[in-house]
């Protein structure tokens, strides 16, 4: 089979692969009709998760249809269309009954990082009845890889861990697809003002279109600049949350100015270096901090707000490629602000 393999830092190359195998009684085999590329994917391949090696198979989201199923899987036959979670559960080890699943003990985000992932032609799934989600008949099944990986993300890391509620504020940095899932699942909350910040003039233009209150940035972004204006906007105070969605010091640094008095600075971003915490200015403004690898407990729910029409994942893809050029697209989403580029779909 054809599958896209991180082939050393800096690189990643189509290659031809065995075919997996279902290789335990809980496993499934998938037929991948559709994948797409994550910012985590372009850390892999600057070599900022040491846990993914070279020869990896990427990818950690997609749709597909069931070729094989393990003796002991139950919810699913072969020929029923899934989405595949971006982490797999057992649903019995002790993280998983805390609801942490991210932090299974057999299982995780281990997809495209410590096993093969989806960007191939098949993949196989561990622990596939509590890892695969059967897709509702009349939903775009394309813009359901949305929901592998971002709009959970965004909605749990961002929006319920900065504990956005009615009337609150929120400042998010960052409108890549993450911060953009955030903005959207934020409304969700109904806060009194949502705003987004970025160097990208086009992505603050669909953050309004998405219903951000208001933007900041287009260009050049000093920090003073951004503070000044979220403080203008909250009358001196800063934002109740803060959702961090880019992963640099730079970006970390801004969101802790960003922060009112019991405020809740909620990590999303991948950080592939240490940052520092001003522990000199926070130490007394009662504010919390949080990170957290997304656990995809929201995604049935999820699903339940696609099919009822009140969450529209299509909107975040922008471009799309056949499997045979995914290089391509992986130099596309890689150079996004240049190409304006969000979600990019790869189909079969």
């Amino acid at each position: 089979m054809k599958a896209l393999v991180y082939k050393q830092v800096g690189k990643v190359e189509l290659q031809e692969r065995p075919t997996p195998k279902v290789a335990a009684p809980t496993d499934a085999l998938i037929k991948v009709t559709k994948t797409t590329i994550c910012g985590t994917d372009l850390h892999i391949r600057k070599g900022d998760v040491p846990s993914c090696p070279p020869g990896r198979i990427l990818g950690h989201e997609g749709v597909g249809i069931v070729e094989e199923v393990g003796s002991s899987v139950t919810r699913f036959k072969k020929g029923d269309p899934v989405l595949i979670s971006c982490i797999t559960s057992c649903a019995s080890c002790e993280y998983c009954r805390k609801g942490m699943s991210s932090h299974c003990t057999t299982g995780g985000w281990n997809l495209g990082n410590t096993i093969d992932g989806t960007q191939a032609e098949y993949v196989r799934i561990p622990h596939a009845d509590c890892s695969l989600y059967p897709i509702p008949k009349g939903v775009d099944e394309a813009s359901l890889v949305t929901l592998s990986d971002i709009f959970p993300t965004g909605l749990e890391c961002g929006v319920i861990n900065g504990k956005v509620q009615p009337g609150s504020t929120v400042v998010i940095i960052g409108g890549g697809p993450v911060g953009l899932a955030a903005l959207i699942t934020a409304q969700f909350y109904s806060p009194s003002l949502v705003i987004m910040v970025d160097t990208d003039a086009n992505r603050l233009k669909v953050a309004k279109e998405f219903g951000a209150h208001a933007t900041i940035g287009g260009g050049d972004l000093a920090q003073a600049d951004v503070i000044k204006a979220v403080r203008d906007l909250t009358d001196g105070k800063g934002c109740d949350t803060v959702i961090e969605a880019v992963g640099i010091p730079a970006t970390f640094e801004l969101s802790q100015k960003l922060l009112a008095p019991g405020g809740v600075l909620a990590n999303v971003g991948v950080h592939g270096t240490k940052v520092d915490l001003f522990l000199d200015d926070l130490w007394d403004k009662n504010i919390s901090i949080t990170t957290r690898l997304v656990d995809a407990v929201t995604t049935p729910m999820l699903l339940k707000m696609v099919e009822a029409k009140k969450l529209n994942p299509a909107q975040l893809i922008t471009h799309k490629f056949k499997f045979g050029e995914i290089e391509k697209a992986y130099e596309t989403f890689g150079a996004a602000q240049k190409h304006e580029a969000l979600k990019v779909l790869v189909e079969m």
